[in-house]
Formats: structure tokens, sequence, C-alpha cells
């Protein structure tokens, strides 16, 4: 059977960072995938590396190419593909965990032809999160094309790498790189792309880990006049592009935005100075686990190890929905059992203190996602009652699907027969770790 996801990476002298890159391919929760390492002629250890994983591992297929350049690279892996969708990383980069799983949902739950992800930027030890479109809904292609009009030069819209496209989209078009360009290739596939497509998702979590190492225009040794010469050629190109999705009088509306693209620099942004909001230190951005917590067995060791990975899962939605985990973890709570004896019970069952409890409370009335009141009840006890309001409603589908993903992974490989054994004695478990504590 052919993979659901082809994974591509050209590769050229990543020795260095190679083991980083596809270490967090195969490592994700989403295992339907093929890894395409197209090693482009490589003088270092590259070639070497590719084949040893392609030797541990049967997702992985290496092609051996003599140096054309990274388009033409990425043009014979699109070739050999063999997946329904197309995922595209660059050697020197990485993705978290969750990377393919959450592409792949987005674009079947949706119907899409086109997913887009935030992304982190990297610089040494520093990272930020880098995003453009906040619309958590499906974008028609004037919809998605009137938001690239704004930033029409920003990494978000321009770069292959935090995108999953249809294969059959870009066979049935035959859409390739072009190799004559090494400014804004990666813009102009994407142009010609979504011409194509119908059906645009913005998915908002930061999956990606771009890495900023990559040399200029200038530093590949191109003449000013080539230069110019090709910046032209991708400008008429975008404005062309424009043109075609627009009528004219929409398009003359907009022709002022068009035109600044030429102006613009390929403008990801800078990571600010620590000093500055909007920075943070990698590793701190997303869940860390510890490998001394992996490496203990016993009970306290499996407790951690279970919170953990439903933690992993928890925090994809909660970044697409700007919660914490505490935050999370009390909404799932909440749509579980509306009503406690007291907030010291539901501190409890949380396992938190009753001052965080209340400030998680009043974090999440802030934002509009709950209410609360005290009550009285027929015998004189006092309840808490909590109120969801209808805004958290999607939100609690995000984490009723973490839920679900967590289930996924911790029973992987079950038998159907080995299920029904599981369910029959975690029931068993339950009703005696009950009865011990009434």
């Amino acid at each position: 059977m052919s993979p659901k996801v082809s994974i591509i990476v050209p590769v050229y002298n990543a020795e260095l960072t190679l083991h980083r890159c596809v270490d967090s391919v195969l490592s994700q929760t989403y295992t339907d995938f093929e890894l395409l390492l197209a090693d482009d002629g490589s003088r270092d250890g590259s070639a070497a590396i590719c084949d040893d994983y392609a030797a541990r591992d049967s997702r992985v297929r290496v092609i051996h190419k003599a140096n054309s350049g990274v388009s033409d690279t990425r043009n014979q892996a699109i070739s050999q593909a063999q997946g329904i969708f197309l995922q595209f990383l660059d050697s020197d980069d990485w993705i978290t965990p969750d990377a393919t799983s959450a592409l792949v949902r987005a674009a079947e739950e949706h119907q899409c032809d086109l997913v887009i992800s935030d992304f982190y930027r990297v610089v040494g030890e520093r990272v930020s999160r880098k995003g453009d479109i906040d619309d958590d809904t499906v974008l028609s292609r004037e919809e998605f094309a009137s938001h690239m009009m704004e930033n029409p030069a920003d990494f978000y819209y321009g770069v292959l790498w935090n995108k999953l496209y249809r294969r059959d989209i870009v066979e049935a078009h035959h859409l390739r790189m072009d190799p004559d360009i090494s400014w804004c290739e990666d813009f102009m596939f994407n142009l010609e792309y979504i011409r194509f497509a119908e059906r645009f998702y913005a998915l908002q979590v930061p999956i990606y880990y771009y890495v900023k190492t990559k040399g200029s225009l200038a530093t590949q040794g191109l003449s000013i006049t080539k230069t110019v010469r090709m910046k032209l050629t991708v400008f008429e190109y975008y404005d062309r592009f424009y043109r075609s999705v627009f009528d004219e009088e929409e398009y003359e509306k907009s022709r002022l935005k068009v035109y600044r693209f030429l102006l613009d620099a390929a403008g990801d942004g800078a990571v600010p100075p620590t000093i500055l909001p909007g920075s943070q230190k990698l590793g701190s951005e997303r869940l860390q686990v510890s490998p001394d917590g992996m490496n203990i067995d016993g009970i306290l060791a499996d407790s951690f190890q279970e919170r953990k990975l439903l933690e992993r899962f928890l925090e994809t939605a909660a970044l697409k929905n700007g919660l914490s985990l505490k935050e999370s973890y009390l909404l799932l709570c909440l749509d579980l059992r509306s009503t406690f004896s007291s907030r010291k019970a539901l501190a409890d069952f949380l396992g938190v203190s009753r001052s965080s409890l209340t400030m998680t409370l009043q974090r999440l009335s802030g934002k509009g996602l709950l209410q609360w009141e005290d009550l009285r009840t027929g015998d004189g006890d006092k309840e808490v009652r909590f109120h969801l309001s209808p805004q958290a409603a999607p939100i609690l589908e995000d984490l009723q699907t973490a839920q679900a993903d967590y289930t996924a992974a911790r029973l992987t490989g079950f038998s159907p027969e080995e299920l029904e054994q599981y369910r029959r004695i975690a029931d068993h478990i339950r009703q005696n770790v009950r009865s011990t504590l009434q």
C-alpha cells in the first residue's frame, strides 16, 4: 500500500544537522508516511547518514544524484513520491512530534487542498513564533490570496515547509520548482499551486523549527544584474497571479499592495532580543520530557509518563486556542462534570492548590469561556456549579480529539481481542481502586 504522506528532505552537506532533522520525522506520532532523503551530491558524510537510516527504517528511501541545486533535487523527489500528500523539510530544520498528524487531520477534516501552519524561527538559543492568518476556518482561494497580499514577502506564505500539499494537484498540473530561479523559487511554486487549489486551512499551531542559517543571494555568488533580473521575473509572475485570481476592478483596488511585493525583502522577521517580548529560550516553547523520568520503572514513573503523554497531545489543542495546559485540564474536567461540592474538591481532583485553581478560573472567565455560581442545596450543603460558554465548544472538540489521540497512542499495536481484554482488566482495576478508596 502507498503511504498517506511523502515527506521530502533535500540534503546537501548537512551531516551536522541531518540526524536532528530525520529523527524528528521518524519520531512522529503519525506513522503512515515515507521519508524521501534526496542527496544532492553531498561531499561530506550526508550520503552515508541517509543510507544508514534507510537500512534501519523501511519508511526511508534515499535518492542519490549529482549536484544540481535544491529545486531540481525537490523535483526529482516529487516525481518519485507515492503519497496522497506532500510535506517538505529542510535538512537543517526539524519538526514537532505532532507536525504530520496535525497537518493531515486538518486536510482531511476540512477537505482542504492546502494546509498552512505557524512555525518557530530559531536563531541560536532563542525562538519566536511566526504566523499570519488568525482565521480558524476554511478559506477560499480569493480569501487566502487577500491574506497573502497583506504580507506579500513573508516566509509564512513563500516557503514549502510549513504547508501540506495534495500530490494529485501537483501531478495533474505538472507543478515543479524552476531550477533557474534561486530567489523565491518556493513562492513561485506556491503561487502556481494556489491557482489550482480551492480550499485552504490555516493551522493555528506552530509545528516547524526554521533555523536562520541560509545564505542570501549575494552569498550565492550571483551578480547584481542577474539578481535584479531574477527578482523582476518573480514579480511579473506575482503580478500575473493576482490578475488571474481577482477580477479587473478588485485588482485595481489592490494594485499598490501587489506592487509592494517588489519592494519587500523576504521578511520572516528577526527574533527579538531577550529583553523584548515575543522571544523565548529554545526548549521552553513546547513540552519537554525529562530523560530521567523515562528511564525509571515503577508506579511513580508510570504515572509521570502517562501524564506527559497526555500533556503532549493536549498541548496542540492548547497552543491552537491560546490556552495553558492548566487551563486545558480544567476545561476538560468541567466538560465531564459541571458541579463540585466545593472548589477545594475540584482542586483536589486536578491535583493543584486552591490558589492555582482560582487563578486558572479567573483567566478562563476573563477569556469568556466559563462562569460559576455558589449554590446551597436542599440539605444545607454548598456546591459550586460551572457554566461553560458557547465559545468553549470548539475548544472542547479540540481537547476531545487530543484525548482520542492519547488513547490511540497508548494502545497502538493492540489486536481487537487484546483491546477487549484490556478494557475488561481496566474496568476491574478501576473497581478495585474505587472500593479501596471508599
